[in-house]
């Protein structure tokens, strides 16, 4: 007799049209219409990102914005710090360094999670798709950009006490004080379209980004769009937020040390900057640089993939469903459900409960009539006392032809050690107990060493992440039982028209108000 089951490779299978057909039938025989399933698009994704930054909790979004102004702040400084000095080294390797060293900024606000504003113009697509309205949009665009002010104005105030102008005998100082100088130098229609260019590359950049779940892959993706567009003095409207004040506090509160320092008449260097004033850098700057990074972003980038995704045509793939494909909307829907149900929302609270003392072919016809995979065994307090499994009841069952001895009551063959859940744990929690192992997934020690013996992507660890663990679990309380929950009970709720009643009632509620 062949060993069961077979394990059989996938690719060792050929015939795929044999293995899955184009047409699914149902128990009956009937065939099922075919939709078309498709994986969801960068311009789908990208909707999804554009949507979860509109109805973000305003104060949520505001300081997740402070953080964004900041690291886009210390990325200037560390330009600043790397091209001072620089001599008489080619003039595009300095770029190309600076640039280098300003990718940090936009590293920190994607793997941080903060809200930075040049990319929050993707929002025009959830705008196009109509997820959003227009005044969220405007709302969403006003709190990160003025939170991206605020930020970058704390770490001016930072900068500014720790003195970091005096640097290099007061080099640093003078690179800022040119840099910011340059910058309310061009022409409006120029400092427009390098605003243009600046952001076409960032949000270029975010858009890469989509195609990975690794923060390491996003990292990289992000550096060379970045690199291009501050070597080439492409403008930035929230790096200009820092970069611009800066110069002039240096020169109204440090331009007499700032000289001594370098060893130049103090009133030459104040009249050279003269120019650096909050009136010239607000219109000669800021207006349109900000306008061009919307155009940029928002428009070339977000606009015009979304355009084009508008004429693509859908391909049939061979998998029959039932129901319609679900949307970006619907995915996002099934994840705030989840996130905010209890096990007491979806447990069954009359499950098929056995004792001890019933024999095993009891046991075995109440699952099969109940259609039950496992069942708890109780006392007459409906205290726990044990669990079963219909492969437990199986196996004593197949013993029977080796050994006539063994006692088939249910007593003697539960599982004495059981993982149980409480009423009010969380679902979510749950889940993520069921399905994952984290060592697996995230191969770190306790101090944040890798443990890995190779680098493998996260979508890599991810199919090889399961977790040992059960489908269903006991939910006890005060040592009673009180329900069961099973993995089939989160897949109905996932499913649409599966919501629970009470999350429902809820929803209701909050749009009432």
């Amino acid at each position: 007799m062949s060993q069961l089951p077979r394990l059989i490779s996938a690719s060792s299978i050929t015939d795929k049209e044999a293995t899955y057909p184009t047409l699914a039938h149902s128990a009956l025989g009937h065939e099922q219409h075919l939709q078309p399933l498709a994986k969801p698009s960068l311009v789908d994704l990208a909707a999804h990102y554009g949507h979860d930054k509109a109805v973000k909790a305003p104060w949520y979004a505001f300081g997740l914005a402070i953080f964004a102004g900041a690291f886009i702040a210390l990325a200037f400084v560390f330009y600043i710090t790397v091209t001072t000095g620089a001599g008489d080294l080619p003039w595009g390797f300095v770029r190309l360094a600076g640039g280098l060293a300003f990718s940090l900024g936009l590293i920190l606000v994607v793997v941080c999670g903060a809200e930075l504003f040049t990319s929050t113009v993707l929002t025009t697509i959830a705008w196009a798709k109509k997820t959003i309205t227009t005044g969220q949009l405007l709302r969403c665009w006003a709190r990160v950009y003025s939170g991206n002010l605020v930020g970058a104005l704390l770490m001016l105030a930072l900068v500014m006490e720790a003195g970091l102008w005096q640097l290099d005998l007061g080099q640093w100082g003078l690179n800022a004080l040119h840099i910011a100088q340059h910058k309310i130098h061009h022409s409006w229609g120029q400092a427009f379209t390098l605003g243009v260019l600046c952001n076409l590359l960032v949000c270029l950049g975010i858009w890469m980004t989509f195609s990975s779940k690794d923060m390491l892959t996003k990292s990289l993706l992000l550096v060379l769009p970045v690199a291009m567009f501050v070597s080439s003095g492409f403008e930035h409207s929230i790096a200009n937020l820092f970069m611009v004040p800066l110069g002039i506090a240096i020169h109204t509160f440090a331009s007499d040390a700032l000289a001594s320092s370098l060893a130049v008449n103090p009133v030459e260097l104040t009249t050279q900057f003269n120019d650096l004033t909050l009136a010239h850098f607000i219109l000669n700057n800021l207006i349109p640089v900000t306008l061009g990074n919307i155009v940029g972003g928002g428009l070339l980038v977000g606009l015009g993939y979304w355009a084009v995704e508008q004429g693509k045509q859908p391909i049939p793939t061979t998998i029959a469903m039932k129901h319609n494909p679900i949307s970006i909307q619907d995915e996002q829907e099934m994840k705030n459900v989840i996130n905010q149900l209890a096990v007491k929302d979806l447990m069954d609270t009359s499950p098929v409960t056995l004792s001890a003392e019933m024999n095993v072919y009891q046991a075995i016809e109440l699952l099969a009539e109940q259609q039950a995979r496992c069942a708890a065994v109780v006392d007459p307090q409906q205290r726990l006392l044990g669990f079963v499994s219909e492969q437990d009841l199986l196996r004593a069952m197949w013993s029977e032809e080796y050994s006539t001895q063994i006692q088939l009551v249910v007593g003697d063959l539960m599982q004495f050690e059981i993982l149980t859940v409480a009423p009010n744990d969380s679902v979510a929690q749950l889940l993520e107990s069921m399905v994952v192992d984290k060592e697996a997934l995230f191969p770190v020690s306790s101090t944040g060493m890798y443990l890995g013996g190779g680098f493998q992507s996260y979508e890599a660890r991810l199919r090889s992440a399961s977790a040992r663990r059960p489908s269903a679990y006991p939910v006890v309380e005060q040592g009673q039982l009180c329900g069961m929950i099973q993995r089939e009970h989160i897949l109905k709720c996932l499913v649409r028209g599966h919501k629970p009643k009470q999350i429902e009632t809820q929803n209701e509620a909050v749009s009432a108000a």
